[in-house]
């Protein structure tokens, strides 16, 4: 009788695995793939080796606490001599002696997550069972039949494999690009993310129905945009703030990236990490959803809009001097952040496969939980809010109007209504390139084109075109140069009369610092005119001198000062209303690497700041990060105040441990200035081998 088959040792190849599915990044000391894609091991048999005929082979795969086959989080399958495109599979590659080698392989739409592999081997009638390991397995943008595959290699690389990137921010008007490091492939975030997943109360509520579902990037999109947020007192990720009081935590303006806050969130036992706004919900959950395999991307939207009862109508009060009057829900955000994933929707009619908004700030419920999307993009383009999911909330965001009510000082109200302000400029970080992507034309038809009215029409609610003419009274707002901090400037209002007669009106206005939400702080700068007279045809500037010494004080870490101007016909009492947010500019943060950067090899930056302002910048921090440039945050506090004109200086060392296109992250904050970001590309070198 042949002697039983003995296993010594199993190699699973991490490393040559991991170039093959481009997860290498993530290190050699586990194994992780990506599903559809043969993988490779090589057993090591003790004694003799495997002999066809007389040996038989089979794996076991499981993944979740409760595996079970009908569930698909577990699977029995032999060695044989064809893989099975339907199921999972193992392959004889070659044998050499007592080492054999085999390929693996998981269905492309097998579940994500982490998995233990066994081995039975068996002789005649005696058979033994080997412990082989763990290994992680992902979705597949490069396989053909997943249902995230996306078909461009540059796209794969930007949107699955890049750990750093740039999301947009400031106005419609002065669009700012803020750098971020992803680090999806930093040690511990893959654990991290799993763990997320263990988390979710769906998976405690029923482990093997929320196991079972783990092959569906629908289904995992929600979990995330759920997670990240922690307003259902799940054990999320991250606390939402918006009132510029941060002092127990972290001001949202000050992250530069995703890895500090899940590593946070980890060590103190999945407590929510203080604080986040809309920018840093959407870049926690790309890293996430990166990791996991899912093509993702940051897209901000300018002048969105927070619909709250549903009606594509933003009310807002104001008073003459552009004071909310009464706080209503509704609200214009100056800009507003969430993530695109690429998917297709078999849960869906036939048409909506493609990039999908997610939204993990908490703003609205859905199914009784603060998560949003994922909404197909071609459907809140097409008006379509019937499709899952929550596609009424975005299309507002992107198509309401917005109709402004003026509280005059007798009590009366004048209304007038803006149809185009909302959903300006929607913009992502540009495929391989450090430039801005305009993405407007994905969720709306042009403004004001007859395919617009049609789509407003679909999503029945009436809107009212204003036709932009050229008669009446017109008002603009105008900055003159740059708004940069701790200097005085000046906005102009510029008034057009496009009418045959002369017009006497009054004019307001006036100046408040803002945050991006859309509230705003004290005044900083104010006129009114009560006789402008206006020649027929004739354009008039009026120009409002804006102090450091009056805004510099209340201005929040979003830099915004709202201007808002209200021109009143004397005569016929007609009201024209023009608002216009400011992005007053920070200093700018010079970055120089010394040395030629190589894998392994030390580098120098040099970094420096120049204090703009008139006062001496106390507790002055900088915050320095790469992903496969340096290991983890570098956090430098200065000793002395930076006096004004003087430089904030910063000379840091480290040694890359990746090559390719890598960014170094800087923050700078302050007493006085904070949120100040820079940011400077590396093009590390390989080892040579």
């Amino acid at each position: 009788m042949a002697e039983e088959l003995l296993l010594e040792t199993c190699d699973l190849q991490c490393e040559s695995n991991g170039r093959a599915h481009r997860t290498a990044a993530l290190g050699c000391r586990q194994l992780v793939v990506r599903r559809g894609q043969p993988f490779a091991l090589t057993l090591r048999f003790a004694g003799r080796g495997y002999e066809e005929g007389l040996d038989k082979l089979a794996f076991n795969v499981e993944t979740g606490p409760c595996p079970i086959e009908t569930s698909g989080t577990k699977s029995h399958f032999p060695v044989t001599d064809f893989p099975d495109e339907s199921g999972w599979s193992a392959v004889v590659q070659e044998q050499d002696g007592a080492s054999l080698s085999l390929s693996l392989c998981s269905p492309p739409s097998a579940r994500i997550g982490r998995y233990s592999l066994t081995l039975e081997a068996s002789t005649g009638y005696q058979g033994t069972s080997f412990s082989i390991g763990d290994f992680v397995l992902l979705f597949n943008p490069w396989h053909p039949e997943d249902v995230v595959f996306l078909r461009d290699e540059d796209e794969r690389c930007e949107y699955v494999l890049s750990q750093q990137g740039l999301i947009y921010q400031g106005t419609r008007d002065y669009i700012t690009p803020a750098p971020w490091n992803f680090g999806q492939f930093e040690d511990d975030v893959l654990s991290i993310c799993l763990k997320l997943l263990d988390t979710n109360p769906k998976f405690l509520r029923d482990q093997d129905r929320d196991c079972s579902r783990r092959n569906d990037p629908v289904y995992i999109g929600r979990v995330v945009s759920a997670m990240v947020n922690c307003n259902d007192e799940d054990r999320g990720v991250l606390a939402g703030r918006w009132d510029n009081r941060y002092e127990d935590g972290t001001s949202p303006m000050a992250w530069i990236g995703s890895v500090d806050i899940l590593r946070r969130w980890k060590k103190f036992g999945c407590q929510p990490v203080k604080y986040g706004q809309c920018w840093v919900f959407a870049a926690v959950a790309c890293t996430v959803l990166r990791c996991l395999g899912v093509p993702s991307r940051v897209v901000t939207n300018y002048n969105s809009a927070h619909d709250t009862n549903g009606n594509l109508v933003i009310d807002r009060y104001l008073s003459e001097t552009g004071e909310d009057e009464r706080r209503s829900k509704d609200m214009i955000w100056n800009f507003h952040c969430w993530v695109e994933s690429w998917m297709s929707r078999p849960d869906l009619a036939p048409g909506y496969d493609g990039w999908q908004a997610l939204d993990p700030t908490p703003q609205e419920k859905s199914e009784g939980v603060y998560c949003c999307g994922p909404a197909p993009v071609k459907a809140i383009k097409e008006g379509d809010l019937t499709m899952k999911y929550d596609i009424p909330f975005i299309f507002a965001e992107v198509n309401a109007d917005v109709v402004y009510w003026i509280t005059t000082r007798d009590g009366s109200q004048k209304k007038t209504t803006h149809s185009s302000i909302v959903g300006k400029n929607i913009s992502t970080k540009g495929v391989g390139r450090d430039s801005r992507e305009d993405i407007t034309h994905n969720y709306k038809y042009p403004e004001g084109s007859e395919k617009e009215r049609e789509v407003f029409a679909k999503a029945e609610h009436e809107k009212s075109y204003l036709s932009e003419e050229d008669e009446g009274l017109h008002l603009k707002i105008k900055l003159s140069e740059g708004a940069n901090n701790g200097c005085d400037f000046d906005v102009f209002a510029v008034i057009n009369n496009n009418t045959d007669t002369e017009r006497v009106c009054r004019l307001m206005i006036c100046a408040r610092t803002a945050s991006y939400n859309g509230t705003v702080g004290p005044q900083c700068g104010m006129k009114d005119l009560l006789n402008v007279a206006l020649a027929p045809r004739a354009e008039r500037r009026v120009p409002l001198r804006v102090l450091y010494e009056q805004y510099g004080a209340s201005l929040t870490a979003d830099n915004l000062v709202k201007v808002v101007a209200l021109l009143t016909d004397q005569q016929s009492g007609e009201v024209v209303l023009a608002i216009r947010d400011i992005c007053v500019q920070n200093p700018e943060i010079k970055i120089r690497v010394l040395g030629e950067p190589m894998e392994g090899r030390k580098l120098v930056a040099e970094i420096t700041l120049t204090n703009p302002l008139a006062a001496p910048l106390n507790n002055c921090v900088f915050v320095v990060e790469g992903a496969g440039l340096t290991e983890g945050q570098q956090v430098k506090e200065l000793e002395e105040p930076v006096e004004p004109g003087a430089e904030a200086k910063l000379r840091l060392d480290f040694v890359p441990h990746q090559p390719g296109l890598r960014k170094l992250v800087v923050d700078f904050e302050s007493d006085k200035l904070m949120g100040v970001k820079g940011y400077r590309n590396v093009i590390v070198a390989p080892l040579p081998k």
